[in-house]
């Protein structure tokens, strides 16, 4: 029996974001081995110039309202939730991103499905939708069979690529009127930008980003001399901006940007998928961590299991050597 696949597009001020674009590249293969069809679903104030940009779906059904122009997850969640309910998609995939993580457990309550977070993959084996979740920092992957076929998948950024989500061709948009009770708990107040950051590290052609191997803020200085040799700046994974060590315009990852430089040396950075997604497509990727079995030497094209305190001041002076 044919069944449809559905994907939440996430887009601010224009912008669809990566992980949506990642989703509907997936969504398509899902859609195909489940005999159904694709379909994107944009909620939004303006949401109809978003839907317009996802071409890779089949059709693409959105809502426009007042009350969904700032990001309130009852509304959103109202509106995703009556959409989802008269198209009876099988399954539904959702970012696992700060708004996805408010929508996709309350869509799957509303819709009387399961819901499967931190999907990094998902297959169809024998007609059954087995989705692989990602759990402890990447430690552990646990493979979830759908019961009964339909299910809310939480998907994690990174896990597919986002090209092939991307499509030159005009989407087929639909407008849908949103339900009648948007009512919400939540009143939205402001979007407030980041400041403007010192550099951009998403421009770069090479990074050198430290992690929280380096044990102490005096320890930087080590790395930042490996960075200065390359004549690139210093970068860093969430743990080091937490601690306010660096900048959050500095931070890699999720809930930093996502880079593709042409090299990218990780230094005492564990390779949490929060931070592999953010880094992983990186033309050239060189690890260096005392620990062998750290998840960053599955996507390093180069690694050195070895103490940084050792192999980062003899790079260093190596780089110097071939500057002359």
């Amino acid at each position: 029996m044919a069944a449809d696949v559905a994907v939440v597009v996430e887009h601010l001020n224009g912008t669809i974001a990566e992980v949506s674009f990642e989703m509907l590249g997936q969504g398509k293969r899902l859609a195909a081995a489940l005999g159904g069809k694709l379909r994107a679903i944009v909620l939004g104030r303006d949401a109809r110039a978003a839907a317009e940009a996802c071409g890779t779906a089949d059709a693409v059904l959105y809502v426009e309202h007042e009350a969904l122009g700032g990001f309130d997850p009852e509304a959103h969640g109202k509106a995703l939730a009556a959409l989802c309910a008269e198209s009876a998609p099988a399954v539904v995939l959702v970012g696992n991103s700060s708004k996805g993580m408010d929508l996709a457990p309350d869509l799957a309550v509303a819709l009387g499905v399961p819901v499967v977070t931190n999907v990094g993959a998902v297959a169809i084996e024998g007609g059954t939708i087995v989705a692989t979740s990602r759990l402890y920092g990447g430690k552990i992957h646990a493979e979830v069979q759908v019961a009964g076929g339909r299910a809310v998948l939480s998907v994690l950024a990174g896990a597919f690529p986002a090209e092939a989500g991307k499509s030159d061709r005009p989407a087929a948009v639909e407008g849908v009127a949103p339900p009648a009770d948007l009512a919400s708990r939540i009143a939205f107040q402001r979007l407030i930008e980041p400041e403007a950051a010192d550099v951009d590290i998403t421009k770069e052609d090479v990074l050198v980003s430290v992690g929280r191997g380096i044990q102490d803020k005096d320890n930087l200085e080590i790395v930042q001399e490996l960075a200065d040799a390359l004549g690139c700046p210093l970068s860093a994974s969430r743990p080091l901006v937490d601690l306010g060590w660096m900048p959050k315009s500095r931070q890699v990852g999720k809930s930093g940007v996502t880079v593709k430089p042409k090299l990218y040396i990780a230094i005492g950075i564990s390779g949490a998928p929060e931070h592999v997604q953010g880094m992983k497509d990186a033309a050239t990727i060189v690890a260096i961590n005392s620990d062998p079995k750290a998840p960053i030497f599955d996507v390093a094209h180069y690694g050195v299991a070895a103490d940084l305190f050792d192999v980062v001041p003899a790079l260093t002076e190596k780089v110097r050597e071939l500057k002359g």
